[in-house]
């Protein structure tokens, strides 16, 4: 095997987690191709895509050259997808069902009010499927009655006009509804209401599914580990950062990481006395993270338990990146400390900002500001003025995470507000 001592690397394993998202995992593999070929002629290097042979189910391979440093990367995506399109696959009726169980979860849990002392964007946007839904409802309701009214005035008096009011309304609000779920991928306010409700319907608490299909991804980066790799780098997205944190955390505390990564954090030096070849440095990217959304509710103590964990722990080095310019994530909160869950140790995770507002070209920023949704993804996209955060760099660069933000301090108003009601672990 190499020497995996020290901070450069020649060989990359990427396992990429994404949020809540039905769609195919062929799309990040699309997206990486096209945004990192973007980034390439913007920063001035070399990157392209082709078959990985690194196995599992999903992924590429990426060889660039970067800083005169030529690098090889498998990135895999994990993939959850099918356990998300299930839970989506629900009737109109249902999902109605749904908005009214979520909203009583956040707000009668007291959640909702502790979300809004840290950042109003992701509240908004946690807020938006129950007004969308409850306006599409009146829409129909209010369509059906107009025209109900237009009746009363051209119809017979003998005509059982109740009845046909009554009939016309309950058809023109079926019609209306089914329109705006077939068009929901203009108005995101299905999926987004099926996303909240996976998160609330156990009340923050991960369903069975998910815990076995996270034990799957545990074993895959465990294995990773034993292999020939200079870097494991595990990157969560969005809903996909909690996943992470709980998948890292049981690794760690089961002790199924190679021994001699135990002081590797945070130049990535191999531990005294282990002689023969290190281990990958295990590096841990989280971008435009929810944890909020999940930790602030009452029966979330695993994932508030191995919040408090993994931010004591040198095995590895965890970068956190949000941007106060993206409306759906908690930008610039501390994912632990805001939780309430910040023990007396915690070194991780180094929070910064991708200032989307500074590294958007003016004519980009004006582009993307009001669309929300592509503005979550950003983090894996190219920028036109890209400062130290360059998804492709970190992902097919020539240094560990931890040696590219050696030394960086967080950002300056990074947010630790403790504003959760609960803190308890178990």
């Amino acid at each position: 095997m190499q020497d995996h001592g020290s901070d450069q690397v020649r060989k990359r394993r990427v396992f990429y987690i994404p949020g809540y998202d039905p769609i195919h995992p062929r799309r990040y593999r699309e997206l990486y191709r096209k945004e990192g070929a973007a980034q390439a002629a913007i920063s001035g290097y070399d990157i392209a895509l082709s078959p990985k042979s690194s196995g599992g189910p999903y992924g590429w391979h990426v060889s660039s050259t970067q800083d005169g440093a030529a690098v090889e990367a498998d990135i895999e995506v994990l993939v959850w997808s099918d356990i998300v399109r299930d839970s989506m696959g629900k009737s109109i009726a249902a999902t109605y069902g749904q908005l009214i169980q979520t909203a009583t979860t956040y707000i009668f849990s007291g959640a909702l009010f502790g979300l809004m002392r840290l950042r109003k964007g992701p509240v908004i946007a946690a807020l938006y499927p129950i007004f969308a839904l409850i306006l599409q409802a009146l829409i129909g309701i209010g369509t059906g009655l107009a025209i109900s009214a237009i009746l009363w005035k051209i119809l017979p008096d003998s005509t059982p006009i109740w009845t046909i009011s009554t009939a016309l309304t309950a058809a023109t609000l079926a019609l209306t509804l089914r329109w705006f779920r077939k068009y929901d991928g203009k108005f995101f306010a299905y999926y987004l209401m099926h996303d909240y409700a996976f998160t609330a319907r156990r009340g923050g608490a991960n369903p069975p599914e998910l815990e076995a299909r996270m034990a799957a991804f545990a074993t895959r980066i465990e294995h990773a580990m034993t292999e020939d790799w200079d870097e494991v780098l595990v990157v969560g997205h969005s809903s996909g950062t909690h996943l992470a944190v709980s998948i890292l955390a049981d690794l760690i505390r089961e002790n199924r990481l190679p021994p001699s990564l135990l002081g590797k954090y945070p130049g990535g030096e191999l531990a005294a006395g282990q002689g023969g070849a290190a281990p990958p440095v295990l590096s841990f990217l989280s971008l435009g993270q929810v944890v909020p959304m999940v930790s602030y509710l009452p029966r979330a103590t695993r994932l508030r338990a191995d919040l408090a964990y993994l931010s004591t722990r040198p095995e590895l080095f965890w970068l956190d990146v949000t941007a106060p310019g993206d409306g759906c994530a908690f930008a610039l909160c501390d994912p632990v400390a805001v939780s309430g869950v910040a023990p007396a140790g915690q070194i991780h995770p180094l929070v910064i900002s991708a200032a989307f507002t500074q590294t958007l070209s003016p004519a980009r920023w004006r582009e993307l500001r009001w669309r929300f949704f592509r503005l979550h993804f950003q983090y894996l996209c190219a920028f036109d003025r890209p400062g130290d955060y360059d998804y492709f760099r970190l992902t097919a660069g020539p240094q560990t995470l931890g040696a590219r933000f050696a030394g960086r301090a967080a950002s300056k108003s990074v947010i630790t507000t403790r504003a959760n009601r609960f803190t308890n672990t178990t």
